[in-house]
């Protein structure tokens, strides 16, 4: 039954204090945690995380959960409520706080586009101020997981501040149906869920893909982008690759699934092996070389594993030329519509 409140908060006027922290362990059953301001760990925040990790999360989604949790219990000690006491008040203010207030503020470089900005060549908008939809999604899904563990395991909070939508919440929708009435339609979002967003083509068209590479400076970069586009893996599996996992012989490169860690073989162009095979005769006898060695280094001294923030930067200087704000993820969409088309 849904609460009866007359209580408005001035949202607008809140301060979320950014304290506490997410904190990362070597102990691999605990491999994320939230302390709160007072350096004291939400104990119920990282029996949630525990319950996830056996229930086989990914290290990555352990991170993310955590981080919109940290949001969450922030928000609560702003309002100066307990979590086990929140309700669809805080809810829905929170979902109102999230819609309005704006990211914090970080260092961007002079010639960055205006937040919210539309690229004239790739039609794509740059990141804007506030919190995007999906953001903003996927913070309510976590959230009302979090709560529907602790209801299920301790039968507390009796009652969901984020209720589910659709049929689910509707139990008794259509129960006592009258003839002469039409039925009813559920709902098809939970409340304070925000509207879905219609996606966006994200493909690389073949000409801009060619002036992009043409763009590219060192066979490193070359090897990597014809990878990318080649096999469709993520950036982040790409970039973990082992030395061992290459074979040329099959054309194949091993990467290790995002979620599932399972190790997969996965088809590349012959173009790819090739300027794989030109950095790699660039740097013979400058890096370590072992089947258990990662396969990207970074081409200044001292050399260093390739990171991702570093494999987004090959990409950003190769657009600045063109205009454009092509992403790594574009190259994983593009490869998925030419594995579509070639069917």
């Amino acid at each position: 039954m849904p609460e009866q409140s007359t209580t408005v908060r001035d949202v607008a006027a809140l301060k979320v204090a950014r304290v506490g922290r997410v904190e990362k362990s070597d102990d691999p059953l605990r491999p994320f945690r939230i302390v709160d301001a007072d350096g004291t760990e939400v104990a119920a925040v990282s029996e949630f995380l525990h319950h996830m990790l056996a229930d086989d999360a990914s290290p990555t989604s352990l991170r993310s959960y955590a981080y919109e949790l940290l949001a969450w219990v922030r928000f609560l000690r702003a309002v100066d409520v307990p979590w086990d006491l929140a309700s669809r008040v805080e809810a829905r203010d929170f979902a109102l706080w999230l819609k309005t207030t704006k990211k914090p503020p970080r260092q961007r470089r002079p010639d960055a586009p205006a937040p919210g900005s539309v690229n004239p060549v790739t039609g794509k908008a740059a990141p804007g101020e506030n919190y995007a939809v999906r953001t903003r999604r996927h913070a309510r899904a976590v959230i009302r997981s979090f709560y529907e563990y602790h209801r299920e395991t301790h039968g507390r909070p009796l009652i969901n501040p984020f209720p589910q939508g659709g049929a689910v919440d509707e139990g008794s929708l259509n129960a006592h149906h009258n003839p002469m009435q039409p039925f009813r339609r559920p709902s098809r979002r939970g409340t304070y869920q925000p509207k879905e967003p219609k996606p966006t083509p994200r493909i690389i068209p073949d000409q801009a893909f060619n002036d992009l590479f043409a763009g590219l400076k060192y066979n490193r970069d070359r090897a990597l982008i014809a990878f990318y586009i080649s096999t469709g893996a993520r950036a982040s599996e790409l970039l973990g690759v082992l030395q061992g996992l290459v074979s040329p012989g099959d054309q194949t490169i091993g990467v290790l699934r995002k979620g599932s860690q399972v190790l997969q073989h996965l088809p590349a162009s012959a173009d790819a092996f090739v300027w794989l095979r030109l950095y790699q005769q660039e740097l013979r006898g400058m890096l370590p070389k072992h089947p258990s060695e990662p396969l990207w280094w970074t081409l200044r001294r001292p050399f260093r594993p390739l990171e991702y923030d570093a494999a987004r930067m090959v990409f950003t200087r190769a657009n600045q030329p063109l205009g454009a704000n092509w992403t790594l993820h574009d190259l994983r969409h593009s490869a998925a519509t030419d594995f579509g088309a070639s069917r």
